[in-house]
């Protein structure tokens, strides 16, 4: 990792990877543009040259930095007082204070650990959205490729929730981008055909008895005429230029991926870079669009997740492997509603850390089979110890740094049902692991 104390609080992003021909993401700092280096800010009161340099890379990609200059293959240690500079810089005081707990337990020098803390626990606290770089002429370009119509395929898998549905169809009706069609894997009991009748759209559905989604959204893209596949969900509101602004996004940036922002009505605050563009280190299949070569040259989605979660973070982490840019494009949004009914959550789980049932496992198998697969089973215990104490959080709180901490006491109480959860997932995930990724390739068409 670039700061090696991020193992502590990002062990499972995909950041800390190095793709397949052995690069980072990160880029050299010597490498940087001037009009880049503009948005940023040198800090000089880090001791060592290196954390410079690579303080400036940080900054560039969490700013918002999109390009093709040469990136690191390897980082060097650093000293300890760096480290914390860096981590007060980017992270709350509550979290420094965590990573010194684990460096301590650790067998670091204390002393060392504890003066490097202290040393600089002043170090404020860094916004990227106040310094991100700007695309200027992002506003003013004129898309050739969006000229061509190219066909888009929207794909909505649908489970039980017709009256959210009925908006989403709505919502695509009025959309500025005329040449799409849209695709509907309705799961839905009892199944309502007369339901897609009389809409302004060009609209195909079949309905799937198994309540399988990525089965829906493999057969889906299999179908789908467009080279571009836009995945969206069943209980989403998005403004009319929404079709538009994905396509211009990705013409812009020369991108594989445009992964749109969603404005949750419910549990985490909006995160400050959802408001600039950015490589993206995610893909949320409820607002994505993605080229059909990516599906054609990785596969479709691992059906391992079946009935689980982070289906979709698994296939944007063999994208970002194996190359593809991904653009994070705050101007492709969409109001995820996230209703308490039919979908995944019909299926047990609020996400991949909350079961709704207290002896069901969790985090969900899913999460731990994606985890240990890519990172390890070091980054795997290191991800489990960071987030769930949080996940026991009710979800509609988990932005409430009160309860958050209240969390940790409360461990100490529930602490033998927590580790049955976790022995539990950690079984299933071995099974899943033991029989490998069940990933279907797209017939080229």
């Amino acid at each position: 990792m670039i700061f090696s104390s991020l193992k502590y609080l990002q062990p499972t992003n995909y950041f800390s990877l190095a793709r397949t021909k052995g690069n980072f993401v990160f880029p050299k700092a010597d490498q940087l543009s001037l009009s880049v280096l503009d948005s940023l800010t040198r800090d000089d009161f880090y001791t060592s040259r290196l954390a410079k340099d690579y303080d400036l890379s940080w900054q560039a990609i969490q700013s918002g930095y999109v390009g093709d200059v040469a990136t690191y293959t390897t980082f060097e240690k650093l000293p300890a007082i760096d480290e914390y500079r860096f981590l007060n810089k980017n992270f709350s005081k509550f979290w420094v204070f965590y990573v010194l707990l684990f460096r301590i337990f650790s067998l670091k020098n204390p002393f060392i650990e504890l003066y490097s803390f202290f040393k600089v626990l002043k170090t404020r606290r860094i916004t990227y959205s106040k310094q991100s770089i700007p695309y200027e002429d992002y506003q003013n370009f004129q898309s050739s490729f969006i000229t061509q119509t190219p066909l888009v395929s929207v794909i909505i898998p649908t489970l039980n929730r017709y009256p959210y549905l009925k908006d989403v169809l709505m919502d695509l009706e009025k959309q500025t981008y005329k040449n799409f069609e849209v695709i509907v894997v309705d799961q839905t009991e009892p199944f309502k055909e007369n339901f897609y009748n009389d809409w302004q759209l060009d609209i195909k559905f079949w309905y799937q008895q198994e309540k399988a989604l990525w089965r829906a959204r493999n057969e889906a893209i299999q179908s789908s005429k467009g080279e571009y596949v836009l995945l969206y969900d069943d209980d989403s509101l998005i403004e009319e230029n929404w079709i538009f602004e994905h396509l211009k996004a990705l013409d812009y940036f020369k991108a594989d991926i445009s992964s749109g922002v969603s404005l949750s009505v419910l549990g985490a605050k909006v995160p400050d870079m959802y408001s600039f563009f950015k490589i993206s280190d995610q893909i949320d299949t409820g607002n994505v669009l993605i080229k059909k070569d990516v599906f054609r040259k990785i596969g479709l989605f691992d059906r391992q997740f079946e009935k689980q979660r982070m289906g979709d973070g698994e296939f944007g982490l063999r994208a970002f492997l194996a190359g593809f840019k991904n653009i994070s494009n705050p101007f492709a949004k969409r109001v995820h509603l996230k209703v308490g009914t039919g979908g995944l959550r019909q299926m047990g789980s609020w996400d991949g850390f909350r079961p709704k049932k207290w002896l069901d496992p969790r985090p969900i198998p899913s999460v731990l089979y994606l985890f240990r697969k890519y990172f390890g089973k070091t980054n795997t215990i290191y991800s489990l110890l960071r987030t769930i104490p949080q996940s026991i959080v009710p979800y509609m709180y988990k932005s409430n740094k009160i309860i958050i901490i209240s969390t940790y006491f409360g461990l100490l109480i529930i602490w033998p049902l927590i580790l049955f959860q976790l022995i539990k997932s950690w079984s299933r995930s071995t099974i899943k692991l033991k029989h490998g990724a069940i990933i279907e390739r797209i017939n080229y068409v």
